[in-house]
């Protein structure tokens, strides 16, 4: 299967003067071109002895400061981030034939910006995120739903749901960023910034 990616030239000097504020600009041109979940990003941990792994997530939200998602603490993803911050999120825009690679840190955002979060997520999503011990075995489904229906019984509609002591936010810090525009003949662009010190490089990658 191969497909001819056909648009226009992606040159240095129309790049912003940051990977983030550039990222706003593509994430929005994504949203106004009718992409699924443009927000869907794979995010790759490693344990500290480098076997890696790969999820698809959400982003939740994103500033200068970098990348922001929000997960189980104790899952595969957050024990792995806690033994070993340096993390890589992909950008998979292919109806657009764009991506977005990025390499950098991670941490824990503060739990005030976790519950102010949490209380932006619909009832359904907020039993959820206490139902699943995520990443655990479970012997069942029926397991699961088990655990959703008490929680919905204790915390009915309506009712303010806490958010779970070892849920919360990721934040992940750019150090490299890299946007990928598909072209013709596999002649596609690639331009990296790279963080130096408070200042970015940006350099161009051949396909």
């Amino acid at each position: 299967m191969r497909e001819q990616y056909r648009s226009t030239p992606f040159l240095e000097e129309t790049l912003a003067p940051t990977p983030m504020a550039q990222f706003d600009r593509w994430f929005r041109q994504a949203t106004a071109a009718a992409l699924h979940e443009p927000n869907a990003m794979v995010v790759a941990t490693a344990t500290p002895d480098g076997r890696p792994s790969t999820r698809t997530v959400l982003l939740k939200g994103y500033g200068p400061d970098g990348f922001v998602f929000y997960t189980n603490y104790d899952s595969r993803k957050g024990r792995e981030i806690a033994a070993n911050a340096r993390v890589s999120l992909l950008f998979p825009w292919h109806p657009i034939a764009r991506q977005i690679v990025v390499t950098g840190t991670a941490a824990p955002v503060s739990r005030e910006e976790t519950v102010a979060y949490f209380r932006t997520r619909p009832h359904g999503s907020q039993l959820g995120a206490w139902a699943s011990a995520q990443s655990s075995v479970i012997d069942s489904r029926k397991e699961l739903l088990h655990a959703y229906e008490q929680l919905a019984e204790r915390y009915p509609e309506g009712e303010p749901v806490p958010a779970p002591p070892r849920w919360g936010g990721i934040r992940v810090t750019p150090e490299t960023a890299e946007f990928w525009q598909g072209h013709e003949n596999r002649l596609h662009d690639r331009l990296r910034y790279l963080r130096e010190g408070t200042t970015w490089r940006i350099e161009r990658l051949a396909p």
